[in-house]
């Protein structure tokens, strides 16, 4: 009679090994594991675009995720792992906004530990919530190794699916924070920002998570590795991304708008002297001045220059209240040229007899007069406003722009102007460029996008970068030209492609000419804005929860020990 010989179970690899460690991690050990891979994971984003870190980092929330089935509140313990997988993610990603209370040091430097810890923090609850509930459809998984390969992507399925609904939360909710949305990291390089134009970044959140977390996590499976379903179902959509957008990048550019050149100046003004009244005068002089040289430092007065265009609140002080400053303007200006200029202006509330502050953009044309304007509409909390303005105020705290009262926001839907010379332009004031569904919120397609900024509270960190790269994603999701002016950096001409025309980097002083590049086909994005990631979420969530066998055991998902 022959023996049955029970063949050994095959060694675990690396990566299975790293999954049992991070599974089987409890208390501070697992949640240091967990703020690490969410702090590492920030280097997916500009100005390092280290991207495929997120293959390493999101399988860890999955093993975390998985590791917390056996502890006794499992749905507990995998929003405490997520939320301090989060909270790194955040806290690395966001550390930039502390620039802005160093800018008066001695006014707001105490409240940075607050800002830099509590905002991440909040940010973080988004992912919890998003695990926790994930964790209530974690599915069961199969004792057969052929099937727990169908189980794992049903888990990376809900996990996307999760984290995609949090992050479209997260962009809406409580005026929303959309920075460093995890989509934005497949936008690098250009040719995979394309897809942007289809599915927008919360449509592309759901498929870097799917697309980064599932090679490891089904190559951590007990048995034998095998590389052709990670590589099939992961680097396959990866590379037919690239493959669409480069061919899409081969493909003809939009032709210029005829008879139109525009010139952006980028003067350099370091933020603590920007509102210093000794020195107003002398940056409404040096705007002048920059505005009549070309870029090679030639004065040339604007000849051929039909629009010039100048930064966020680029005079510290309200133009429109100061006819010697329209008069100066107007003297700068040749015929049919037009100015495009931040600026704060203030009006009487003639209900109320208060004055009310905005943040705005003016056209100014021959003589200094204004031709129209567009009132920011997305305030920034903290910085342009106090929630519950009175009563902070009253107990002594102000937004750090210090506007008494803060600023009043303008009248929606948000209005697109009609500039001479120009198609309809959409105008975007700093902090709502980092908004997809804001570049209109009309019935009326824009042919251009403007967008003034101040990045010189943020110095010389990962802030304006990446501010700079989301402005390039607008330009690709609407298939629009984007014309950036920024006080500091980055200022430059993007076509609808993303391709970047013409730049000056952060912290240089000068100026750009460039041609404009009319607007192409509307893309995908732009005609159904995120019906496509409600879609693929729906989707995902119902993949996830189809059965892949009749007898379910509650066994691990990536290592069993034995």
């Amino acid at each position: 009679m022959e023996a049955r010989v029970t063949p050994a179970p095959a060694p675990a690899s690396a990566i299975g090994r790293a999954a049992a460690a991070v599974m089987s991690a409890r208390g501070w050990r697992q949640r240091g594991i967990a703020f690490a891979a969410g702090t590492v994971s920030t280097l997916a984003f500009a100005p390092f675009f280290i991207w495929p870190i997120l293959f390493a980092t999101f399988p860890v929330l999955v093993w975390l995720i998985d590791g917390a089935q056996t502890a006794p509140k499992p749905v507990r313990a995998s929003a405490i792992a997520a939320w301090w997988f989060a909270f790194g993610y955040f806290f690395s990603g966001l550390a930039w906004i502390g620039e802005a209370f160093l800018v008066e040091a001695e006014i707001f430097a105490w409240l940075l530990p607050f800002a830099i810890t509590l905002l991440p923090a909040g940010m973080a609850l988004f992912w919890a919530s998003a695990v926790g509930a994930a964790q209530r459809f974690w599915p069961p998984v199969a004792a057969d190794p052929a099937r727990r390969t169908l189980d794992a992507i049903r888990c990376v399925l809900i996990l996307s699916a999760a984290l995609g609904l949090a992050e479209w939360l997260r962009g809406h909710l409580f005026t929303g924070l959309p920075w460093n949305v995890p989509g934005l990291a497949l936008t690098y390089p250009l040719a995979m920002m394309q897809s942007a134009s289809v599915f927008g970044i919360y449509g592309m959140t759901l498929w870097a998570v799917f697309l980064c977390a599932l090679p490891a996590v089904l190559l951590a499976l007990p048995g034998p590795n095998r590389w052709r379903t990670p590589a099939l179902l992961s680097a396959g959509p990866l590379a037919v991304a690239y493959v669409l957008g480069s061919w899409h990048l081969a493909a003809d550019t939009s032709p210029v708008l005829p008879g139109v050149k525009v010139r952006l100046v980028q003067p350099s003004v370091p933020q603590r002297d920007k509102w210093s009244g000794a020195k107003q005068a002398g940056i409404f002089a040096d705007h002048l001045a920059l505005s009549r040289h070309d870029p090679s430092g030639v004065k040339d007065d604007l000849v051929g220059i039909t629009h010039l265009v100048w930064p966020e609140a680029a005079m510290p002080f309200g133009p429109l209240d100061h006819p010697e400053a329209l008069a100066a303007i107007g003297q700068l200006l040749p015929p049919n040229v037009y100015l495009l200029t931040g600026a704060l202006r203030q009006v009487t509330d003639e209900d109320t007899n208060t004055r009310k502050a905005y943040n705005s953009l003016l056209v100014l044309g021959a003589g200094g007069g204004l031709v129209t304007l567009y009132d920011k509409v997305h305030l920034v909390p903290f910085g342009e406003y106090l929630p519950f303005q009175s009563t902070l105020e009253a107990i002594g705290l102000q937004s750090l722009t210090r506007q008494r009262g803060g600023f009043a926001a303008g009248p929606s839907p948000k209005p697109l102007l009609a500039v001479p010379g120009l198609p309809p332009v959409a105008s975007l004031i700093c902090y709502e460029a980092i908004f997809p569904g804001e570049v209109t919120s009309g019935a009326d397609r824009a042919g251009l996008i403007v967008i003034v900024t101040n990045d010189g509270w943020f110095g010389n960190s990962t802030g304006p970068p990446q501010h700079f790269h989301q402005a390039r994603v607008r330009a690709v999701e609407q298939g629009l030209t984007v014309i950036r002016s920024a006080n500091n950096g980055i200022s430059a001409v993007i076509d609808p492609e993303g391709r970047i025309l013409g730049l000056l980097p952060l912290e240089a002083r000068g100026s750009i000419d460039s041609l404009i590049p009319g607007p192409r086909q509307r893309p995908v994005y732009a005609r159904l804005g995120d019906l496509l990631f409600w879609l693929n979420t729906f989707a995902f969530f119902v993949l996830s929860l189809v059965p892949t066998h009749s007898k379910l055991k509650p066994y691990p998902l990536l290592f069993t020990p034995g």
